[in-house]
């Protein structure tokens, strides 16, 4: 396991902007006057996640090792018509709060307010992996049951694969039907770690 301190591959913590530099020039945030998402880097005992908020709500909750983290960045930017720039706002503070609160075993549910465009079944997908109560699992099948498409189960697997914010919309706690651990975008051992905290061991 990795430790809390890992640094995703960046030489500081403060040091995240460099891999992204084309992400944000700053003359076009200067001038600009359409939607903002200022990104900052939150460090959590399963490594650094790159956390993303417009003035309205938290869009963006990746690790920083994601593989396509600057290809989701940039879709998103072009879904929701905005630019990035390092910074905070009141919606990063809250989900660094939220997440320190999660990780200690003092919160369940997350409160900040989420930004998440999408097609209309991943909303729904996304919105089923809300009402998965803490400490509880569902399989992709039963996602796809809930959702009234019960053939999907594979689109729901994708689905959960495009989220964007998780943790906060718990795309961990969709396992096989055959209760195995199932894929994550994290990487397997942090979906394990998750389970464990919220008090499901032993998936494999």
């Amino acid at each position: 396991m990795k430790a809390a301190g890992d640094t995703g591959g960046y030489k500081s913590h403060n040091g995240f902007r460099d891999p992204f530099t084309y992400l944000f020039d700053e003359s076009i945030v200067k001038n600009y006057s359409g939607t903002l998402v200022v990104l900052t880097r939150v460090l959590t005992p399963i490594g650094p996640l790159i956390a993303g908020a417009t003035e309205e709500g938290l869009c963006l909750l990746e690790f920083a090792e994601h593989p396509q983290l600057k290809t989701r960045i940039n879709r998103l930017c072009k879904e929701i018509h905005c630019v990035v720039t390092p910074g905070e706002n009141a919606h990063i503070g809250r989900i660094q709060h939220e997440l320190d609160q999660y990780f200690s075993g003092k919160r369940i549910d997350f409160d900040v307010p989420l930004i998440v465009p999408g097609t209309d079944f991943q909303r729904k997908v996304w919105e089923e992996l809300q009402r998965i109560p803490y400490g509880e699992t569902r399989s992709y099948e039963g996602i796809a049951r809930a959702i009234d498409n019960p053939k999907a189960f594979r689109a729901v697997g994708r689905a959960n694969g495009n989220n964007r914010i998780p943790i906060v919309i718990p795309c961990h706690r969709v396992v096989r039907a055959d209760g195995t651990l199932g894929g994550y975008g994290g990487e397997r051992w942090r979906k394990r770690f998750l389970l464990d905290l919220e008090g499901q061991p032993g998936f494999n």
